[in-house]
């Protein structure tokens, strides 16, 4: 912890100033008589962190509030450091500081509290937030997304955000990783996609060696103008990030470009976050199907099982020659193993229960990690941690995205989409389609969509339909009646204009006696069960009643079929994070 300016508080164990009450379930700060200090500790250094970012991103420096002797000035985001959310008032002076009694319950309450993770290095981080608000929030270093995300997560629906790895050399003890005097590199890159029910999540690890196109980026200048980043086109996903001066907004819309993902947020985590994070924890258990010794990476370790933490940790993440065929792609599976196993230890009681390793894992998550300016608070990641953390890591699927060698190359050193495997891929997480089996509530909500499709189907002629524009490109509407009505044979179809609200899905209401019908234009279109609503029909300009059917923005075309995959195309490589996979 830092304790700059503290005086006598430089002696003191953090874990030793909360004391859980018994009463309240909740912990409380407890200072020895002889603290005059606040009971918030003091920023980082002596304030802000600067604007020099990691992988060339600008920074928002935080600089700390005005203090008083034993108080801190009010801020807007957090509640008084002498009376925080879960931390009564301050205990009488007298009662020095002793390590809490653990209680089954309390288990449950710090996992709301840590909602799981920050995705997944700043797990417990958010909760163990409330108990030195202040502190922590000077630790952040935000950035803007410069317009690229959608603004913010909503409880009300699928979560998506981007986790960035990058390869600048920051920080003591990083000389000898990564480029010598780059910018950095979206080195690992990771989509998180958190379902709307919350019940299962997916993991996209993208290649960075993967030819795609970066568009141009609107970008924040330090000095608060804005420079448009002019684009790039077959160039490696990496370059999204740190060249030419691209922030993580860049690497956004790039996954936005690549993906048809939307993403809610960023983390970007320089080489320090692994190590940090992985002695926070106390380690993290990895396999080994065999020996290891790569000189670049580092890594010396013999088959077997392990638990590695720091310059070890981050060897591991970083090595690839030693496994597999020794490219990225066998790296990314080594990571993968990695995280599922660090989601492991950060959700286990082991952590969850232990105020030091919390404390430790606030420390470290907030100084390691550079998040869009969206969640630059404690309270905004700690929301977002609550939503996080309501998966099961059984029902958390870390998949590749399917890719195969550039066939431009002669001397293979990147790599393309694999077609049409990727697309299918995509389409599963947009639609919110688990990579894997979830709770019994899931399937009987599956088994009643499926059933809309199943019985009796309306000849096409006899399919009454009104066709709204709901935020597809314009002229949509007119296409798809054109189409229908000469191709399909659906002559009782109208164009209706445009709906009063945009749609993001694409959907066809039918009343109670239009269920053939409904079959039958779902079928021709190609529609999925969840797109069917059974409602009410409505008149049309003949005066008959007809089905809506509302075009939203997931439309693509006449004819263009927007059923999404149910099973995951066979060559996607993929594991969930509940199980330990040793590496080969």
């Amino acid at each position: 912890m830092d304790a700059q300016g503290r005086g006598r508080a430089d002696d003191i164990d953090p874990a030793d100033q909360w004391v859980l009450n018994p009463d309240t379930g909740e912990y409380e700060l407890r200072l020895a008589p002889s603290a005059a200090q606040s009971s918030v500790p003091g920023p980082r250094g002596s304030g802000g962190r600067g604007t020099a970012g990691r992988g060339g991103a600008a920074r928002t420096g935080r600089t700390a509030p005005a203090r008083r002797s034993g108080a801190a000035a009010p801020d807007d985001d957090a509640p008084s450091p002498r009376r925080r959310t879960g931390a009564p008032a301050e205990a009488a002076a007298g009662r020095r500081g002793r390590r809490p009694v653990q209680k089954k319950a309390k288990g449950k309450k710090v996992l709301v509290w840590t909602g799981g993770t920050l995705a997944f290095v700043l797990i417990g981080a958010s909760g163990a937030a409330y108990l030195y608000y202040e502190h922590l929030n000077n630790n952040i270093t935000s950035v803007s997304d410069d317009g690229a995300g959608t603004g913010g997560f909503s409880k009300d629906r699928a979560i998506n955000i981007l986790l960035i790895g990058t390869d600048k050399r920051t920080g003591k003890g990083n000389e000898g990783y990564g480029d010598k005097d780059s910018a950095g590199h979206a080195d690992t890159t990771l989509v998180l996609h958190v379902s709307k029910d919350r019940s299962n999540a997916t993991v996209l690890s993208i290649p960075r060696d993967l030819i795609t196109d970066i568009p141009d980026c609107p970008t924040t200048q330090e000095d608060g103008s804005e420079k448009v980043i002019p684009g790039k086109q077959r160039t490696r996903f990496n370059n999204s990030l740190g060249q030419e001066d691209r922030t993580p907004s860049c690497t956004m819309r790039t996954i936005t470009e690549l993906t048809g993902l939307k993403m809610d947020h960023f983390m970007v985590a320089d080489f320090n976050a692994v190590k940090t994070l992985t002695s926070a924890v106390g380690g993290v258990d990895v396999c080994l199907a065999k020996d290891i010794k790569d000189p670049d990476s580092k890594l010396d370790l013999p088959k077997g099982e392990h638990t590695i933490e720091g310059e070890e940790a981050l060897a591991f993440v970083r090595t690839r020659h030693s496994v597999g065929f020794g490219g990225d792609l066998s790296r990314i599976e080594l990571q993968q193993q990695f995280l599922g196993s660090m989601m492991r230890k950060l959700k286990s009681n082991d952590t969850l229960t232990s105020p030091g390793k919390m404390i430790k894992l606030a420390e470290a998550g907030t100084k390691a990690l550079t998040v869009d300016s969206q969640i630059s608070t404690i309270k905004k990641l700690a929301d977002l941690g609550g939503e996080l953390g309501k998966f099961d890591t059984k029902n958390l699927t870390f998949a590749t995205v399917p890719v195969v060698d550039n066939p431009a190359e002669k001397i293979k050193a990147t790599v393309v989409l694999k077609e049409p495997q990727a697309q299918q891929l995509f389409a599963m997480v947009r639609d919110d389609v688990s990579l894997t089996e979830v709770k019994q509530e899931k399937k009987k909500e599956k088994a009643a969509e499926a059933a809309r499709l199943k019985g009796t189907k309306a000849p096409a002629s006899e399919v009454r339909v009104r066709i709204l524009n709901g935020g597809a490109v314009a002229g949509s509407a007119q296409e798809t009646l054109s189409w229908l009505q000469v191709q399909e044979g659906v002559t009782k179809s109208e164009n209706a204009g445009n709906a009063e609200q945009p749609l993001a899905k694409t959907t066809l209401e039918y009343g109670p006696d239009e269920a053939d019908q409904a079959r039958r234009l779902a079928e021709i279109m190609g529609l999925s069960g969840a797109a069917l609503k059974p409602g009410k029909s409505v008149t049309n300009s003949q005066g008959v009643p007809a089905m809506t059917l509302t075009l939203g923005k997931d439309f693509e075309g006449a004819g263009v079929p927007l059923t999404t995959p149910k099973k995951v195309p066979e060559d996607v490589q993929k594991a969930t994070a509940d199980k330990v996979e040793c590496a080969k």
